[in-house]
């Protein structure tokens, strides 16, 4: 499948410039791939060539650490060349750790500090309401990041405004920096909570194209409330040392890590 090839080849730069940056978020980026891939390759409607579209569908990464998988998969739909990733993180670079609109083509939402993101995808969303526009608004945010206040203030105005232009996928990995979030504050129950809200509320395999695409249409159906799309994911999908491991929530790969990671990916040096 296409998608699935596309999939493999931003894993593998997620790995790639994050060994040579010698820093980021390889965790919470492997896990949010499937997501990406469908949305920037089938999905969205948006244009390379001209990134300002007005007409063009919006994307907010709220948990703006997960730059990685924004960054290779911006760079494989072509808004950027692939060869910017090799700055990612560099002093000056258009690649910074956390989104940056003013600086990177395809980056709808400067973004970093936790909880804000989906409030900045609601303005998005409203703006377009009073502006009598088609374009969709979509959203990530995190499953630690949903512990944070503003979040649920958010989630409070979409629904007042009856915001069923945007969605939101929560990438449920159940990691955070410090451990599991079931841990460290727990979210649970999150989908009943989002339901409580307002939000019409669907459960996924984040990692199912199918599942994927199949909620992403039942949010178009969906009129007056907003979408919460809750993603069973996986930490560190795709690498088996990585995989549901905490510790590689913000760790970069060294030189052999990477290589051995990109083997099982299923890739070579030029891919």
């Amino acid at each position: 499948m296409e998608l699935e090839g596309i999939a493999k080849r931003i894993r593998i730069n997620i790995i790639k410039m994050l060994e040579k940056a010698k820093s980021g978020h390889p965790g919470g980026s492997l896990s949010a791939v499937e997501i990406f891939t469908a949305l920037y390759f089938k999905e969205m409607r948006i244009d390379p060539n001209n990134p300002k579209w007005e007409d063009r569908d919006r994307f907010v990464l709220s948990k703006g650490h997960g730059t990685p998988v924004l960054y290779a998969t911006l760079a494989e739909r072509g808004f950027f060349p692939k060869e910017e990733l090799d700055n990612f993180r560099k002093i000056d670079s258009m690649l910074q750790g956390h989104p940056d609109m003013k600086e990177t083509p395809g980056v709808d939402m400067t973004t970093g500090s936790l909880g804000q993101g989906l409030a900045a995808a609601n303005g998005m969303a409203l703006a377009g309401k009073l502006d009598n526009k088609d374009y969709r608004v979509y959203a990530m945010i995190g499953d630690g990041e949903s512990q944070e206040g503003m979040i649920w203030e958010a989630a409070m105005l979409a629904a007042h405004y009856k915001l069923d232009n945007l969605t939101v996928f929560l990438d449920h990995n159940g990691l955070q920096i410090d451990g599991k979030t079931q841990d460290i504050m727990n979210i649970e129950p999150i989908d009943e909570k989002f339901k409580a809200f307002g939000w019409h509320v669907i459960k996924i395999d984040g990692h199912s194209f199918d599942e994927i695409f199949g909620a992403i249409e039942e949010a178009k159906r969906t009129k007056g409330k907003p979408t919460m799309i809750i993603a069973d994911t996986i930490k560190g999908k795709g690498v088996s040392f990585m995989e549901n491991q905490v510790g590689w929530h913000g760790k970069a790969p060294s030189a052999e890590e990477a290589a051995k990671a990109i083997e099982e990916l299923g890739g070579g040096l030029d891919d």
